[in-house]
């Protein structure tokens, strides 16, 4: 099994107290799979409904963001591939 990957950058190096810091995560897994699961429902007739789908995530990945602080940061997006987060400075 392969270990995530993620790299990150700050909106900036230097901040004054009171700023605001956005913080971007990009990340990936290799092991981590999409899975689609179809499912068609048939009678004793022979008469079949329409194919539904439905996805799953094996492996789903986690992004936990602390630093040595305890400043909180704030989730503001992350679509499964890039997080950003925000705290203040």
């Amino acid at each position: 099994m392969a270990a995530p990957t993620a790299t990150a950058t700050l909106n900036a190096s230097t901040y004054s107290s009171g700023d605001q810091m956005t913080l971007t995560v990009t990340y990936g897994d290799a092991d981590t799979r999409p899975l689609t699961v179809t499912i068609v429902v048939t009678d004793a007739q022979g008469n079949s409904s329409a194919p539904v789908r439905v996805a799953a995530v094996i492996d789903p990945l986690t992004v936990t963001v602390t630093d040595d602080s305890g400043r909180s940061w704030a989730r503001l997006s992350d679509n499964g591939a890039v997080a950003v987060y925000r705290a203040v400075a």
